[in-house]
């Protein structure tokens, strides 16, 4: 254990070391309070306050407060819904910092790599019966899926503007009585023209070239060679292993593959639903619902076994803290506290298990629906419902599946453990050499 955690330090301090590896890594820490607040409007308005598919639909006086959900939404709105904004400026201003020294930069880089994104964002839409085009930007392009786009951007835009702002005959140089803030916006103007000028050719280009804007481009081109992957098991390794790559690096992996996932599971899904209704067995044991019941408990990676796993063998109390903070989201599937507070991008301990967990968990779930110990998962259930209780509806109240879903977090915790013991042995080192 002694020898795989020194390994993967060294791992880490490759990581910390990285420029670019750490302007992500810190731009999602920094947006970690925003995205626990998002969170907290997901609970409210999924699971607390909807008749529905949460408590209203049992407890009906709570629907009382249920004038509170737009608030709640706009919460969930500005933060989670909006992340691309704040990871793209994150990544540029720490690249920026980096690059120039937080005192010398200022905010510019941030507003630089936000502006550059925006110059090959899609503003113009058509809707279907409408005599004009409406000038906006389409919300998911404001989320998770314009979020690599956004990363990629955040950082070329800063790298060229960090060169041109190094060129003295691109200064606009001021009389020394000119205020410095003054002084340093004329200094930075021309690099910073020059810098969007070029990211908007880009996106220009992308757009005459291809008739797809850059975020298309990039968003086809990961779901374009995944979508021939068929509803197999190593098919469903592979979508779910690209899946929690993209979560490693701070990318909403599920959203990215949503359109290869749906295509591929839902047909299956409903073909169980339909056999249900008819009072037939269900036959396709990959499909869906069965994903979200052995893949998806507690959320992306199945992190719900690490929150465990830290309330149980954990030492440390910043983890703990954590941990606590995240046990009643976890069991509503939201794991944005976890996965951003340990946190899991970029980790180079836990996130192997955080990767690989999910996987696991998905082979067992197949295997005990095969020797028929876990029935056919056959009907819909909204993703906020916790663990065992999910397990319980999808395979048609049938209590096989709650137990097969106890497994399964049983499975994720044993899985969690022993990096969790090497990663606190990393963080006690880390705090003994600062």
């Amino acid at each position: 254990m002694d020898k795989m955690a020194d390994v993967l330090g060294r791992a880490g301090a490759w990581c910390g070391q990285n420029k670019y590896l750490s302007a992500i890594k810190n731009a999602f820490q920094n947006f970690m309070p925003l995205t626990i607040a998002g969170a907290i409007g997901v609970l409210w308005c999924n699971v607390l306050v909807n008749d529905q598919t949460g408590l209203g639909l049992f407890f009906k006086p709570i629907m009382a407060l249920d004038f509170l959900n737009p608030a709640f939404q706009a919460v969930n709105f500005c933060t989670i819904s909006c992340i691309t904004v704040g990871i793209t400026l994150g990544i540029a201003q720490e690249i920026g910092v980096w690059n120039m020294g937080a005192e010398k930069a200022g905010y510019i880089p941030g507003l630089v790599g936000l502006a550059a994104w925006l110059s090959v964002t899609n503003t113009s839409h058509m809707v279907e019966g409408a005599k004009e085009a409406f000038t906006g930007i389409a919300g998911n392009e404001l989320g998770a899926t314009g979020l690599f786009t956004g990363m990629i951007i955040g950082v070329l835009s800063v790298e060229l503007f960090c060169f041109f702002e190094k060129q003295d005959a691109l200064k606009i140089k001021m009389p020394e009585q000119v205020p410095p803030g003054v002084a340093r916006a004329f200094e930075v103007l021309v690099p910073a023209t020059i810098t969007l000028i070029i990211t908007a050719c880009i996106g220009s280009a992308c757009y005459n070239l291809t008739g797809l804007y850059l975020n298309d481009v990039i968003k086809n081109g990961i779901q374009g060679p995944l979508g021939a992957v068929g509803a197999t098991i190593p098919g469903v390794m592979i979508i779910y292993l690209v899946i929690m790559l993209f979560w490693l690096v701070g990318i909403h992996g599920n959203n990215m593959l949503s359109a290869v996932k749906e295509a591929l599971f839902t047909p299956l899904a409903l073909e169980n639903v339909e056999k249900f209704n008819k009072g037939e067995k269900p036959t396709n044991i990959i499909n869906m619902y069965f994903l979200q019941m052995c893949g998806e408990f507690g959320g992306s990676g199945v992190t719900i076994g690490l929150v465990i796993a830290i309330m149980i063998f954990g030492k440390r109390e910043d983890n703990k803290a954590i941990a606590s903070l995240s046990l009643v989201p976890g069991l509503f599937n939201i794991n944005e506290t976890v996965t951003f507070g340990i946190p899991m991008v970029l980790n180079p301990i836990l996130g192997i298990p955080f990767v690989f967990a999910c996987l696991v968990t998905i082979l067992v779930g197949y295997v005990l629906t095969v020797i028929g110990f876990c029935p056919v998962a056959c009907l819909t259930v909204p993703w906020t419902t916790p663990p065992i209780v999910f397990g319980f509806l999808a395979t048609g109240a049938n209590v096989m599946g709650a137990v097969t879903q106890a497994i399964l977090i049983v499975v994720s915790t044993v899985i969690y453990v022993p990096f969790l013991i090497a990663y606190e042995k990393y963080q006690n080192k880390q705090a003994a050499e600062a």
